[in-house]
């Protein structure tokens, strides 16, 4: 794939799964379960009944060796749960498809309950004898997978009291959150969805009306949010309390001290590290404060409205077909590093991308991985929009990071930490964002930076005003017992307020906003939104002052899971501990600010 030489035309635009399985009825899916059953049961039959492993690092390296290759080559399902996942996302709509997905996951599940002796056992092994185990050299190979269970045993409880914790999920946590999230499901309002046309729309389509370019129709579909939230906020009252009042039983049975710990150990990140990306984003909010500022002078108005922050400003309308956009993002994957733009060709070329939408295919985008064994595949839904063209590069920095894995870990490091998922991906878009502001007329530039922005601000700004909000939220309910809905709303709109600043109305009913995001019952995850785009920033900023740390880039997208995030900078000289770390990648948002600012002004917009 060259300037001159492209024969792009022939690119295939759907998977090819054929290396998975030859197609749904693939003759070969019972001997490929009989497989995985014989192996799984070997494994079992020859390690469940023994403790030697325990205690011997040589006996403990053979059964890691056996583990390490079942992970590698079977799995839980092989290829032919990857492969019904992936069918599924294709064709939604297909009954048989979705049998086969729930056959194959049922048998899954059989088989993760009967390994799970092996992650438990380990995790039971004495701290005395966890130290002698590490710095044995024959363990070296395992030592951070080691390690990532030592630090989670010392919550984990016994057999029968985990099997108890499991059972009450259901009526404590699950049941509540799936009867908050079917009541909103199920309503649907008639709103303006253009000018002079009413259409009733269920309750997630409204959240995206509320972006619309004309201000009747998006203030329409927020008055009609509004009143969906309003009447299931005394639900969303009991259901949250229910909820962090699970979180408080579950998190003092384990001897939890902090609601977010065991969100950074399976995140495989230091508590230190969440409190210092936290307070240095927090230090910042006058940087998403002038954003909206400036965005309010754009569009010719005093304030906007809390259901107004995200709507676009200006137009953009350049349209991008798919030859065209893999094109671009090649040249751009070529300047940073020819091994990257080699990946995209193999995967164009060797149908690992899913290109254009279709009946019952599942939307958005992602990229798929399950075995170190088996390929990765893309998912899109392209166009021809410029968010097409970052999307691509977005899911490729995904595919990229995969590959560079691959090349260089084991099956138990084949994986990224959620601290760092989102680092290859947002470091391939804005690299391809940039590339694209390169050759963009004013107009179409201003717009174009106004979208970076938003999205800047509401992935690291917005995400840590989040996570403060959760921490104030599960903090208070643990002093008081008990948060009334108003009391939640309070909290919510507090913590909304100080990243937005005076620029954003506060808007009667936007306190209950908090209803509707699933992110708050996932507990304390939505940090890495942050961390992920702020080190991906940080590491921008390096490139962009030399070249050649491409080459430790490559280096850290190579890690995967075989040591922590902070050992894996330490590494490249690089203390993501340290305020100033966070500081560089913040500056780099700053600076586009301080650009369009200076673009708005010379366009005499404000």
């Amino acid at each position: 794939m060259t300037n001159t030489d492209k024969n792009l035309e022939k690119l295939p635009t759907t998977w090819d799964l054929t290396p998975l399985l030859d197609g749904d009825d693939d003759p070969s899916i019972e001997t490929i379960k009989q497989k995985i059953t014989s192996a799984t049961n070997t494994f079992i039959s020859t390690w469940k009944n023994r403790t030697d492993y325990l205690e011997n690092p040589t006996v403990l390296r053979e059964a890691l060796d056996q583990y390490e290759e079942l992970q590698q080559f079977y799995g839980l399902s092989g290829n032919i749960g990857y492969y019904f996942s992936l069918r599924n996302a294709q064709d939604s709509e297909s009954p048989a498809i979705k049998a086969k997905l729930n056959m194959t996951e049922q048998f899954a599940l059989e088989i993760q309950n009967n390994m799970q002796f092996f992650y438990l056992n380990i995790s039971r092994i004495q701290p005395t004898k966890q130290t002698e185990l590490l710095s044995h050299e024959s363990l070296r190979k395992y030592k951070h997978f080691l390690e990532r269970i030592f630090a989670e045993s010392k919550y984990i409880l016994s057999d029968a009291e985990e099997k108890i914790l499991n059972l009450k999920s259901l009526p404590a946590y699950e049941n509540w959150v799936r009867m908050t999230a079917s009541f909103l499901a199920k309503e649907e309002r008639t709103v303006l969805t253009d000018k002079g046309k009413k259409s009733k729309l269920p309750f997630n389509g409204l959240i995206s009306l509320m972006n619309h370019q004309h201000k009747e129709v998006r203030d329409s579909a927020a008055k009609a949010f509004n009143e969906v939230v309003e009447k299931y906020v005394e639900v969303g009252e009991a259901e949250m309390n229910a909820i962090l009042a699970d979180k408080k039983i579950n998190d003092q049975l384990r001897g939890i001290a902090r609601p977010d710990l065991m969100r950074h150990i399976s995140d495989d990140i230091e508590t230190t590290v969440v409190d210092t990306l936290v307070s240095s984003v927090s230090k910042r909010f006058d940087i998403p404060s002038r954003y909206y500022a400036l965005k309010a002078k754009l569009m010719g108005v005093d304030k906007l409205q809390y259901h107004e922050r995200n709507v676009e400003y200006g137009s953009i309308d350049k349209k991008y077909d798919y030859e065209d956009a893999v094109e671009l993002v090649y040249a751009v994957f070529y300047h940073l590093d020819p091994s990257f733009a080699d990946i995209l060709k193999s995967f164009t070329e060797k149908g690992q991308l899913d290109v254009y939408p279709g009946k019952g295919k599942r939307g958005g985008a992602f990229c798929a991985h399950e075995l170190l064994s088996q390929p990765t595949y893309v998912l899109l839904n392209h166009t021809g929009q410029l968010n097409d063209v970052l999307t691509l590069a977005h899911e490729m920095g995904h595919a990229i990071n995969n590959e560079l894995m691959r090349k260089q870990q084991h099956a138990l490091y084949f994986g990224s930490p959620l601290s760092t998922a989102e680092v290859a991906s947002t470091f391939m878009e804005d690299f391809v964002l940039e590339h694209i502001l390169k050759d963009a007329a004013e107009e179409l530039r201003l717009s174009i930076m106004m979208k970076k922005l938003n999205d800047d601000v509401s992935t690291i700004f917005r995400q840590i005003s989040l996570y403060q909000f959760e921490q104030e939220m599960h903090a208070s309910h643990r002093a008081e017992g008990y948060l009334s809905k108003e009391q939640i709303g309070e909290l919510f709109s507090k913590h909304m307020a100080a990243y937005m600043g005076d620029a954003v109305d506060k808007s009667p009913g936007s306190q209950n906003w908090w209803l509707y995001w699933s992110h708050i019952r996932s507990y304390f995850y939505v940090y890495s939104y942050a961390s992920g785009l702020l080190i991906s920033k940080s590491l921008q900023s390096s490139v962009k002052q030399d070249p050649t740390f491409i080459e430790k880039v490559k280096d850290f997208l190579s890690s995967g899971l075989s040591d922590s995030p902070v050992n894996i900078f330490n590494k490249m000289s690089i203390n993501i501990a340290d305020p100033d770390f966070w500081q560089k990648g913040i500056g780099e948002t700053e600076e586009l600010l301080n650009q369009t600012e200076a673009l708005a002004k010379k366009m005499g917009k404000i």
